[in-house]
């Protein structure tokens, strides 16, 4: 590590077994105020549709609500599914909360639809014609951002003028390619689908073009980290996150499970596969391991920013996770001013 590197909170509002809602938001609260008080730099919320499990699935409210209950912290999507949406509706949406919440509104977009084949489709007709207009829509949505478009025919209030910072989100090459040519930060889904994780910054740092927004290539990777005392309670605890991807394969929409002492009683050698593959992204462990694990993975990948999501049953043992991995950072950091 040759620089200071930033660490930031991406939450999907989970409902663990047992659970509601009501409850889940309140723990959201909990999550970014503890994120805001420890010193992280983001709280990021994602859209998802049609998971009986995933709360944040009116993802600009819960950011409203998520920006009223913090002070300092940038609050943000990762992402929005832009082609769920018209663009000039989410730059009102989040010209609206950066107008209220002046500096602290992030705007990542999405390509995917955020859900299945007909749940897309019931958000959208066109979906999947506006997916292939991806990059023609993120233009849109910046020109109804600059100041420039105050001679246009149609023009987005309040977000007219206002320097809300927009990251591009993917897990592919087509998103590393687009963050590149357009000059935007870029951040990869390493906690879902790591594979191509450091072939595509690579590709975004070789070709990435200057911008009036950036001068140079961003990156950030979001990683699954379960922390604990000791590695063997995160290890533990990391079988919740590892019961989730196995219920994604089954399409099994249960809420998160409870630690199990065991995943070879409950999947086969084909579904341990496929797990592992979606879960290669994640990092479990007390301070010290992390400590070491982390440091190799951020010298190896470059990035600038670190996003951490945190699938964990109990919440005490959430906040306890997130309160060390900062203290895992803060260590990191202050190693390299040694």
């Amino acid at each position: 590590m040759k620089n200071p590197i930033s660490v930031s909170l991406l939450d999907l509002a989970i409902i663990t077994q047992n659970s509601n809602a009501t409850e889940t938001f309140q723990k959201t609260k909990d999550i970014a105020q503890l994120a805001d008080t420890l010193g992280y730099k983001r709280f990021w919320l994602a859209e998802h549709h049609n998971m009986a499990h995933v709360a944040s699935t009116a993802t600009v409210v819960l950011i409203g609500y998520v920006a009223s209950q913090t002070k300092n912290i940038r609050v943000g999507s990762g992402g929005i599914m832009l082609p769920n949406h018209s663009p000039l509706v989410v730059a009102e949406q989040f010209g609206t909360l950066e107008t209220l919440y002046p500096n602290r509104i992030d705007l990542g977009l999405g390509r995917a639809p955020g859900t299945d084949q007909p749940t897309a489709e019931a958000i959208r007709k066109d979906f999947f014609e506006q997916a292939q207009r991806f990059p023609q829509n993120v233009s849109k949505l910046q020109e109804y951002f600059s100041s420039e478009n105050e001679t246009g025919k149609v023009r987005a209030f309040p977000a007219e003028g206002l320097k809300v910072p927009i990251w591009i989100l993917g897990s592919s090459m087509d998103s590393a390619a687009l963050a590149a040519a357009y000059g935007l930060p870029y951040a990869f889904a390493g906690h879902f689908a790591p594979k191509l994780m450091i072939q595509a910054f690579e590709f975004y740092r070789e070709n990435f073009q200057p911008s009036e927004y950036l001068d140079k290539p961003k990156t950030m990777a979001c990683l699954n980290i379960i922390a604990a005392d000791t590695n063997e309670e995160a290890e533990l605890l990391s079988t919740s996150l590892y019961q989730m991807f196995l219920n994604l394969i089954r399409n099994d929409r249960k809420g998160l499970q409870p630690p199990v002492p065991s995943l070879d009683d409950i999947m086969n050698e084909q579904e341990r596969f496929h797990v592992n593959q979606m879960t290669a992204g994640t990092f479990t462990g007390n301070k010290e391991q992390l400590i070491i694990d982390l440091k190799k993975f951020i010298d190896y990948a470059r990035i600038d920013e670190l996003m951490v999501t945190s699938p964990i049953f109990d919440h005490q043992a959430k906040l306890k996770s997130i309160q060390i991995t900062k203290e895992a950072i803060d260590s990191l950091n202050e190693s390299i001013h040694i």
